[in-house]
């Protein structure tokens, strides 16, 4: 099993990437939501990876962090979710959304993506709801040429529980204000404080 690919991202197209890696160039499957968050062509790129073997193909599915992939591994674990479902599914919402949806048993996220029905979205809640804990929602795994990210959402989630704050209540929050790449942990503390009143 390929646990990732680490070398030179040298294409990038609608729905896949290739990295080359010891002289070997590895095309990608990825969603679609996260082929924006890569870095330009030409540059060294670490991406994990899950490889799906068929009777007539031998794929590669990638990710930008670990977290995203586990969370990818969840979605196929359903009856009815292949991996291009769960493809789907990852190109809908961010890795973070989505846990905090089946948390909330919120099916709209799933449903919402091509290819999967209202039947398999509620399945998909029902069996993924006692598997993903709250606390995992935010600071996990970032992709590693945005490591300080997940510093920033650290702190920020930290400094809300210093002010009386649940550790929930903090995730939510911050899991609520979506793409925080460009923000200091100053900007989310306030951001997700202001979003506090909202959920």
């Amino acid at each position: 099993m390929i646990t990732y690919i680490h070398g030179e991202l040298t294409e990038i197209s609608s729905a896949n990437i290739v990295i080359e890696a010891a002289g070997v160039g590895y095309e990608i499957m990825m969603p679609v939501r996260m082929l924006a968050s890569l870095p330009p062509i030409g540059s060294e790129v670490k991406i994990y990876t899950y490889q799906n073997v068929s009777e007539n193909a031998l794929d590669l599915y990638g990710f930008l962090s670990r977290d995203d992939l586990d969370m990818f591994k969840l979605l196929i674990s359903v009856n009815g979710i292949g991996p291009k479902g769960g493809l789907s599914i990852l190109t809908t919402a961010s890795t973070d959304r989505l846990k905090l949806s089946i948390i909330s048993g919120d099916d709209s996220l799933i449903k919402a993506a091509p290819g999967i029905g209202p039947k398999t979205a509620q399945k998909a809640i029902i069996e993924l709801k006692d598997k993903i804990s709250a606390d995992d929602i935010v600071g996990n795994d970032q992709p590693d040429y945005t490591l300080a990210v997940s510093d920033q959402i650290k702190e920020a989630k930290e400094a809300l529980i210093s002010i009386g704050y649940s550790a929930a209540q903090a995730t939510k929050a911050i899991a609520s204000l979506g793409d925080v790449s460009g923000l200091d942990s100053e900007e989310i503390l306030n951001r997700a404080i202001a979003n506090l009143s909202f959920i």
